[in-house]
């Protein structure tokens, strides 16, 4: 198992897996939209997507980061937007590989940190964060406006 930057060249696996990724978010299945979305991503460098690759040279997981800043704190910061393992690959360390992936960019880019949200009921996601060493901020409000 290795983690590696996506490139153009895994879009069609990863738009696969970004897929299941949605449906487990509970959001119907859209392939091409999928595919548009992903290949705009790379070819804009609008984001850094780490995927895990099998030695088939397979797709088993991936995580998506989008940059930010923090202006307390003057420092960049990453966004670990996306976080996902296909079923059959769960509970084999790729997880905390991707996340390890993750902490990694921070440090080479000098980013104060990594911001992540779950849903209260992803069970997996709530053990796997704070193994991996985030915390939980439960002393602020995270209010989200939607487009009506």
């Amino acid at each position: 198992m290795k983690i590696i930057q996506a490139t153009i060249e895994y879009l069609d696996q990863l738009t696969l897996a970004f897929d299941a990724y949605r449906i487990f978010y509970k959001k119907t299945s859209d392939i091409s939209a999928a595919r548009i979305f992903l290949a705009e991503r790379l070819t804009n460098n609008d984001s850094i997507i780490y995927i895990a690759v099998n030695a088939s040279d397979s797709i088993v997981g991936f995580t998506q980061l989008y940059p930010s800043f923090s202006s307390t704190r003057m420092q960049r910061l990453w966004i670990l937007n996306d976080l996902y393992v296909y079923t059959d690959y769960r509970g084999k360390g790729i997880s905390k590989a991707l996340i390890d992936r993750a902490k990694q960019l921070a440090d080479e880019t000098k980013a104060c940190g990594i911001l992540l949200e779950t849903a209260k009921t992803n069970e997996i996601g709530n053990q796997l964060y704070p193994s991996t060493g985030f915390s939980l901020e439960d002393s602020t409000n995270f209010y989200f406006w939607t487009k009506p």
